[in-house]
C-alpha cells in the first residue's frame, strides 16, 4: 500500500514545475507581450537577437521566481479557496525554504542575463525586483493590488528601453502606464472568479472593491489601455498596420465583454486565459508597422 503511494507521489522536478506553472505559460505570454513590443518601439524595429534573448528569456525565468514567492506569500490564504489549495507550497509537498531557495535561483539566471546589457537596465532591474517582491503582500491593505501588480507586470517596458536607449524616456512611462491599465482589466476577470473565497477569508482585490460595477471597470479599463497606446501610437507616426492590431485587441476585448457579463467562474477564468491574445494583436501591429 505504501509502495503504492509512493509511486503515485509526484517527483520533485513535478512538484517544482508546478510551482512555477510551466504548463501554464499563459502569465508569462501577458509579461513577454508588452514588453516586446516596447523593445521594438524603442529600437524602431528587429532589436537584436541578443536584447531579444534576454528578454524572452528574463520574462519566463522572473515570471517562474513570482509564481514562487507569491504562492510563500499567499499559502495561508490558498488553503481556502478550491482553485488553489493544492498548490505545491500550500499542500506542503514543497516547503517554504524550497519555494524561496527556487525563486531566488530563478532570479538570479535572469539577473545574469541583464548583466549582459547595459549600467541602465541593470539599475532598474532592481526596481523591477522590488515591485514583485512587494506585489504579494499588497493583497492584505491596498484595495486595488492589480494596480501594483501592473507596475510589476509592465516593468518590462522601461527596461527595454533602458537596454536599447540606455535611458528610459517619458514615453516609455506612458506606455506602462497604458498597459497597467491592460493588467487591471484581466487581472480584475482574474479576480472575479474567486471573489467568494476572497470576501470570506479577507483578501482585498479589485473585483471587491469595484463590487457590482466590476464588469463596466474592466471593459473601462481595456479601453484606457487602447486609448493610450493609440494616442502614443499617433505621436510615433504609426500606420495602418499598428491601428489593426489596437483594433483586432479591441475586438478581443469586446469578445471578453459576453464572456464576464454574466459573472460565472468559468467565463471569468476563460477571459483571464486567453487575454494574451490582446496582447499579442498589439504586439503584431507594432512588428508590421515597423518593417514596412
Amino acid at each position: 500500500m505504501s509502495g503504492s503511494s509512493a509511486a503515485q507521489r509526484p517527483s520533485r522536478l513535478a512538484l517544482y514545475l508546478d510551482l512555477i506553472r510551466w504548463d501554464r505559460p499563459a502569465g508569462s505570454y501577458l509579461l513577454l507581450w508588452p514588453t516586446l513590443s516596447a523593445l521594438w518601439i524603442a529600437a524602431g524595429g528587429f532589436p537584436g537577437w541578443h536584447l531579444l534573448a534576454v528578454f524572452v528569456l528574463g520574462t519566463f525565468l522572473m515570471r517562474s521566481a513570482g509564481c514562487a514567492v507569491n504562492d510563500v506569500a499567499d499559502r495561508e490564504f490558498d488553503r481556502h479557496v478550491k482553485r488553489t489549495a493544492q498548490r505545491p507550497v500550500t499542500s506542503g509537498a514543497v516547503s517554504v525554504r524550497e519555494a524561496l531557495l527556487l525563486g531566488a535561483a530563478l532570479a538570479l539566471a535572469a539577473f545574469a542575463l541583464v548583466l549582459t546589457t547595459n549600467l541602465a537596465t541593470i539599475a532598474w532591474s532592481f526596481a523591477a525586483l522590488a515591485v514583485a517582491i512587494v506585489y504579494p503582500f499588497t493583497k492584505r491593505f491596498f484595495s486595488m493590488p492589480q494596480a501594483v501588480l501592473g507596475v510589476a507586470f509592465s516593468f518590462g517596458i522601461p527596461m527595454a528601453f533602458a537596454a536599447v536607449q540606455g535611458e528610459v524616456p517619458a514615453l516609455a512611462w506612458w506606455l506602462l502606464l497604458g498597459n497597467l491599465s491592460w493588467v487591471i482589466a484581466y487581472d480584475t476577470e482574474y479576480a472575479m472568479v474567486d471573489r467568494d473565497d476572497d470576501l470570506k477569508i479577507g483578501i482585498k482585490t479589485s473585483a471587491i472593491t469595484l463590487g457590482r460595477f466590476d464588469v463596466a471597470g474592466v471593459m473601462g479599463f481595456y479601453a484606457l489601455y487602447l486609448a493610450v497606446w493609440g494616442v502614443l501610437g499617433a505621436r510615433l507616426g504609426f500606420g495602418w498596420a499598428y491601428y489593426a492590431g489596437l483594433g483586432g485587441a479591441a475586438l478581443i476585448a469586446a469578445w471578453h465583454f459576453t464572456l464576464i457579463r454574466e459573472r460565472s467562474r468559468d467565463g471569468c477564468f476563460r477571459a483571464f486565459r486567453v487575454n494574451h491574445w490582446l496582447g499579442f494583436a498589439v504586439f503584431a501591429g507594432v512588428v508590421v508597422d515597423t518593417v514596412m
